[in-house]
């Protein structure tokens, strides 16, 4: 059974063994006119004091010892999940697709496979019901059955914990934007990658899917920024566990 597929383009299957994973080379952002640099390169941005959250040794502990135990969550769960994605859509299991992360730095986020395989060959039949930088429709015909279930439990985002122990992504942060997405930001829009990606934030605990305006969102990771303590990330996922178990504002 094949386990991952990118979304981007080129879309691409993955075969996974527990021995070996291949994949083709990354592009490099920089040796490419057709790909910008996402990085902040400006004077302001070079100098620029790192914010405080990336400094946290607690924070940091917080991240490994969550990602551990949703990564064992992960593993007693992944065999159901990938049968029944297989089962309702055949083809893999996981895909991943480029985001940004702190100032730019492009990594690559894992996921559950919630849409049809060729589903980024179909994004242009969809209309975006989002206002600003970002894709969104309440009834897209990508999302598969069982897809549907698992994005409104948000089980699709288990495999983020790996993120979270590689350093990539935080448990608490910013939503981590894709580089089409990036490449139209303003300055105040570059705010938002000060600090890195979380699995959850102030968008995903306060609305989730039903905030549809960019800037909203742009707002709460700002916020966020101005307002982050250890004590104020532990409460924030304390509200998206509320949230996940309610299913509110799910996608």
């Amino acid at each position: 059974m094949p386990l991952v597929c990118n979304l981007g383009a080129p879309l691409i299957t993955l075969i996974a063994s527990p021995s070996v994973m291949t994949t083709t080379p990354k592009v490099n952002p920089l040796a490419s006119s057709a790909l910008p640099d996402l990085r902040f390169n400006s004077p302001e941005n070079q100098v620029a004091e790192v914010h405080e959250s990336l400094n946290s040794k607690m924070k940091r502990c917080i991240d490994v010892v969550g990602a551990l135990v949703g990564l064992g969550l992960t593993v007693v769960l992944v065999l159901p999940i990938a049968i029944a994605i297989y089962l309702d859509n055949p083809g893999a299991v996981l895909y991943r697709q480029e985001r940004c992360g702190f100032r730019g730095n492009r990594f690559d986020i894992w996921k559950f496979r919630s849409m049809v395989t060729d589903a980024d060959l179909l994004k242009h039949t969809v209309v975006n019901q989002a206002k600003g930088h970002i894709f969104k429709n309440d009834n897209d015909p990508r999302i598969t059955r069982v897809g549907k279930f698992l994005r409104r439990t948000s089980l699709d985002e288990l495999p983020q914990f790996w993120n979270v122990l590689m350093g990539d992504m935080s448990l608490v942060g910013t939503r981590p934007p894709t580089p089409n997405e990036v490449k139209n930001y303003n300055n105040r829009h570059w705010r938002r990658l000060e600090v890195k990606p979380g699995m959850t934030g102030e968008w995903q605990a306060n609305g989730r899917s039903s905030v549809s305006d960019f800037e909203a969102i742009v707002d709460m990771d700002l916020s966020y920024i101005r307002n982050w303590s250890v004590l104020y990330d532990l409460q924030l996922i304390l509200k998206t566990i509320q949230v996940v178990l309610h299913r509110k504002g799910a996608c």
